[in-house]
C-alpha cells in the first residue's frame, strides 16, 4: 500500500498541461491541412480546404487561425495560466470587427493529459450563448495528428476535424482582423 501512494505522489507532480503546451508550441509557425472526421456532417465545410496555422506563440498564448476555404474568420486562442489551459474562439468579420458570437470557450478543470485537454463551457459562454452552455471542447495532440473536437452534451451535436501534422503546408494569409 505504501508503494502505491509513493507512486501516486510522483505522478501528480507532473503537470500534464505544461507538457501539452510545450508539444503544441513546437508547431509554432507551421500550417497543416485537415479534414472532417468520418461521419461528421458540416455542410458549410463540404468541399472546402481546411487549414490550421499555429501562427503566434508566446509564454502564455498560442493563436491558431482555422480557415475554411476562403473564410478566415476563426481563431482558436489558447492561454496557459496556473497549470491549466483555456480555449477561446475569436470570430471576426472580413473588416476585422468582432462577430456577435465570439470569445466563447472554457478552461480545463485540471491539468488533463499530455496529449489531451478538455474545455467545458465557462460561465461567460453560458451567458453569451445559452444553447452552448453544455458544450465540451477537447483537443488531442500527438506526433501525427491534432484534433479539435466539440460535443454538445444532451444532443447529437458532435464536430471533429483532424489535422495531419506530418505534412506542413504553406502558411495562409493572416486571419481577418490581423496583419502579416
Amino acid at each position: 500500500m505504501m508503494v502505491f501512494f509513493a507512486q501516486l505522489g510522483t505522478a501528480q507532480e507532473v503537470n500534464n498541461a505544461a507538457q501539452f503546451w510545450e508539444s503544441l508550441k513546437k508547431h509554432c509557425g507551421n500550417a497543416y491541412e485537415g479534414q472532417l472526421a468520418p461521419g461528421v456532417a458540416q455542410p458549410e465545410f463540404d468541399g472546402k480546404r481546411l487549414v490550421m496555422h499555429v501562427r503566434a506563440c508566446d509564454a502564455n498564448t498560442i493563436r491558431i487561425p482555422f480557415f475554411v476555404g476562403e473564410d478566415r474568420s476563426r481563431t482558436w486562442v489558447l492561454t496557459y495560466n496556473d497549470g491549466v489551459i483555456t480555449l477561446k474562439h475569436d470570430h471576426r468579420h472580413e473588416d476585422g470587427s468582432e462577430d456577435e458570437v465570439t470569445q466563447y470557450g472554457g478552461t480545463s478543470t485540471n491539468s488533463g493529459f499530455p496529449n489531451l485537454q478538455f474545455f467545458p463551457a465557462d460561465p461567460e459562454t453560458a451567458t453569451r450563448i445559452p444553447y452552448a452552455s453544455s458544450n465540451v471542447w477537447w483537443i488531442t495532440l500527438n506526433e501525427q495528428q491534432y484534433t479539435y473536437n466539440l460535443r454538445r452534451l444532451g444532443t447529437d451535436r458532435l464536430f471533429t476535424v483532424i489535422f495531419d501534422l506530418s505534412k506542413p503546408v504553406a502558411a495562409p494569409p493572416a486571419p481577418w482582423g490581423r496583419e502579416d
